[in-house]
């Protein structure tokens, strides 16, 4: 037959080991492993609450005799009991607006990168029916086209602007490189586009 282990082991919920702490039950030499309310409360509200700590039987007894209803009134134990006590309160998310407390607006944010403005904003569909995106309407206003062109129409204006920027139609001169690089970029994107495809 195998010994039996009385000792309390690392399978029992909330066992703190090797703390040094003895049981707070007067007379016990067994180590305090396990932590329990004070009887007077949970102490000063301006610090962390102090436990008294007790061995697996002292603190088995403690929680067999442990009573939270212990010292209410009739009513306040049926008030505790309720299914929905404590949920009374309404929380700011779901209350009703009060005066001067209508939380913030649309305008209330800055939105340099168009994040929020682009995602809700009501853009007038195509004619054909095709969805753009907010990046393919910016670069259609970047080549100067309406957002309903079609393929034909993006190739034209890519090749208009094209010959009018490069530094090969203008004698060397380089000041237009930068709308270059945009018209390029833009017309890049869109021509993959599934408005244009």
């Amino acid at each position: 037959m195998k010994p039996q282990n009385n000792r309390p082991n690392a399978r029992f919920h909330g066992r703190v080991a090797g703390s040094g702490r003895a049981c707070d039950h007067a007379g016990c030499p067994e180590p305090g492993e396990f932590r329990a309310p004070p009887l007077e409360g949970s102490g000063p509200h301006d610090g962390p609450p102090r436990f008294r700590w007790f061995c697996l039987d002292h603190v088995r007894a403690f929680n067999a005799g442990y009573n939270y209803f212990d010292g209410m009134s009739a009513d306040e134990i049926h008030d505790a009991q309720r299914p929905l006590a404590g949920w009374e309160r309404e929380t700011r998310a779901f209350s009703r607006a009060r005066a001067g407390d209508q939380g913030p607006r649309w305008a209330d944010y800055t939105d340099p990168l168009d994040a929020i403005a682009a995602r809700y904003a009501r853009a007038a569909p195509r004619a054909d029916g095709r969805a753009l995106s907010p990046e393919e309407r910016r670069n259609l206003d970047t080549l100067g086209l309406s957002h309903d062109a079609d393929r034909t129409a993006l190739r034209k204006r890519y090749s208009e602007l094209v010959r009018r920027y490069h530094p090969d139609r203008n004698g060397g001169d380089r000041t237009h490189e930068a709308a270059l690089r945009k018209v390029i970029d833009a017309y890049q994107q869109l021509r993959s586009a599934h408005a244009f495809a």
